[in-house]
């Protein structure tokens, strides 16, 4: 019985085994025929892109750049609408093409936008190109969703846009910014040069040392006269240079270091007439430093020890340093910032649109007014305030009068019957000061004597500057010499006085109230007509009226302005 199980569990083994061989056998069969097939298509495929694909292939040549974007992370995408790697590729390129067919880089960037119809056909043809065989037949259906394609393309263009953004910034903020001009010669006035940064002063000259990676092979040179008349050929020079790379090695070595800024301007010219003290300095300093609040030194070139003088409340307080004459100054200065020069507007005036914080004329009266400690603006002029206070008598029980400041001149343009003048005002009804200001008159006592006056009144004159010290609603009296002056007297007077809130009367004298009719007689060109003087040029209207004509008011007819000034004071 052992032999007959022994034989039967043999016989049934071979059988198994042979099933095994066919089955194995049959495995090999199936894997040489799969991968002759896979052999075979792929020579097929080879040989189909070979004949066909040629435009893909030219389409699909990639710049460095592309190649870069290419090797970073696709957009994330969904599995059932990611392309497969040639339709990638083709959809990247379709910016290549909008590029050399002058298409823009734009999220709204789509088919069917007008913007990119002829971009978009182009790129329909060569996606035909790609999927079809002759005959119309697809060779493969990779391109099946448009919309989701154009939607990562557009992700991957903003990328690439990024990236060109970023080179763009780069390269703007790399290169260096071109230099800002220290000097500007453009203003018909004046010429003002500003330096910021290592700005080094000594003995009438100031250099700029420019910052290691900004010096130039060459260095620039000025010459600046720094007042506010630049055309006066008596104002000297002063010599303003930025240092080239090699001169900025050599630079002098500072003597004193200033943190405040530095103001370098003159003294001189047509200085010691107060009307262009105020002009031609005063007011353009006020324009050119007052921004600092007191926090600059004045580097002075042509210093005069009497306008310092005179003017010493008006120059600490726009300074709270030292004087410097900048003539005899040895040291080197080193300052954060200088200005050379004083920027003018126009004749005893302010442009507030071109002054720091918009200044004007009435700012600088009651900056003024503050300096000398003269009453608040809310005060209003003397006779209103002392008829307001209930101190309108005197003590002899007369009534309080309006005060008239009747100043004289000492030589041209004077009033040769003052006396009589002052009469005429006191018959009006006002109370007269006469006074002749003198160079050497003290500003502090006399700026309170202006206050307390409700009418100044003088030939057109530097006289009638005295006017920053009086108070709102005063007025100026102006009498108007023979010639055709009253442009003049409005250009230098008028127009200031009623910007800053002064009454402006003004009165013309006839020939006959001239003294040139008296020296002349009445048929001379300069009494008789005056336009033609003025056509020989200004040195002959210099000459007869400014120079040597005098003033004999005819009191007479003079009254009516008087008593109409004295009722208008009233109101």
């Amino acid at each position: 019985m052992v032999t007959e199980s022994s034989s039967s569990s043999q016989s049934s083994t071979v059988p198994t085994s042979k099933g095994m061989a066919r089955t194995l056998a049959q495995h090999h069969q199936a894997v040489v025929g799969f991968l002759f097939g896979f052999f075979v298509i792929l020579v097929l495929y080879t040989t189909v892109s070979g004949q066909f694909g040629s435009n893909t292939i030219v389409v699909l040549q990639s710049t460095p750049a592309e190649q870069n974007a290419r090797a970073s992370p696709p957009p994330p995408s969904s599995p059932a609408s990611a392309p497969n790697n040639s339709t990638q590729d083709i959809i990247v390129h379709k910016d290549d093409v909008n590029k050399t067919m002058g298409g823009e880089h734009n999220q709204d960037n789509v088919p069917g936008t007008d913007k990119n119809n002829k971009t978009d056909a182009n790129f329909d043809n060569m996606q035909a190109n790609r999927t079809e065989q002759p005959g119309g037949q697809p060779v493969n259906n990779t391109i099946t969703n448009v919309s989701d394609k154009m939607k990562e393309e557009e992700l991957i263009r903003q990328e690439l846009d990024q990236d060109d953004d970023k080179d763009e910034t780069n390269v703007k903020k790399g290169a260096p910014s071109p230099p800002k001009p220290i000097c500007d010669l453009s203003d018909p006035r004046y010429d003002i040069c500003e330096i910021i940064g290592d700005a080094r002063a000594t003995n009438r000259t100031v250099l700029y040392v420019p910052p290691p990676g900004e010096r130039s092979a060459d260095g620039q040179e000025w010459a600046i006269k720094d007042q506010s008349r630049k055309h006066l050929e008596y104002i000297k020079e002063v010599t303003v240079k930025t240092l080239s790379a090699a001169q900025s090695l050599a630079a002098p070595e500072c003597t004193s270091r200033h943190a405040v800024p530095a103001v370098v301007f003159a003294m001189n010219g047509l200085t010691s007439n107060p009307w262009h003290d105020f002009s031609d300095v005063l007011v353009p300093l006020f324009i050119t430093a007052r921004a600092f609040d007191g926090e600059v030194q004045f580097l002075v070139t042509d210093l005069q020890p009497w306008f310092v003088d005179k003017y010493r409340l008006i120059l600490a307080n726009l300074s709270r340093y030292d004087v410097v004459d900048f003539d005899r100054d040895a040291g080197v200065r080193c300052y954060p910032r200088v200005v050379v020069g004083l920027r003018s507007h126009r004749d005893l005036g302010i442009n507030p649109a071109r002054a720091p914080r918009n200044y004007t004329l009435l700012d600088f009266r009651m900056y003024i007014r503050d300096i000398f400690s003269l009453p608040p603006d809310s005060v209003g002029i003397p006779y209103k305030a002392a008829a307001a206070s209930n101190n309108n008598a005197t003590v002899d029980g007369e009534k309080r009068k309006p005060r008239l400041m009747l100043i004289n001149r000492g030589h041209n343009r004077k009033f040769v019957n003052i006396p009589e003048i002052a009469d005429g005002a006191r018959a009006a009804g006002f109370e007269v000061v006469v006074v002749e200001p003198r160079r050497d008159l003290r500003l502090e006592e006399f700026s309170l004597a202006v206050d307390s006056c409700d009418v100044l009144m003088g030939a057109h004159g530097a006289g009638l500057t005295n006017f920053f010290f009086l108070r709102t609603g005063a007025a100026m009296l102006q009498v108007v010499p023979w010639g055709h002056m009253e442009y003049s007297a409005m250009i230098f007077y008028g127009v200031q006085a009623k910007e800053m809130n002064l009454r402006d009367v003004e009165y013309s004298i006839t020939a006959e109230e001239s003294t040139l009719y008296d020296k002349y007689g009445k048929d001379h060109p300069a009494v008789s007509d005056p336009e033609s003087i003025h056509k020989q040029g200004w040195q002959l209207g210099m000459k007869y009226y400014w120079l040597e004509q005098d003033i004999r008011l005819n009191v007479t007819r003079f009254a009516p302005t008087l008593h109409q000034l004295r009722r208008t004071l009233g109101e």
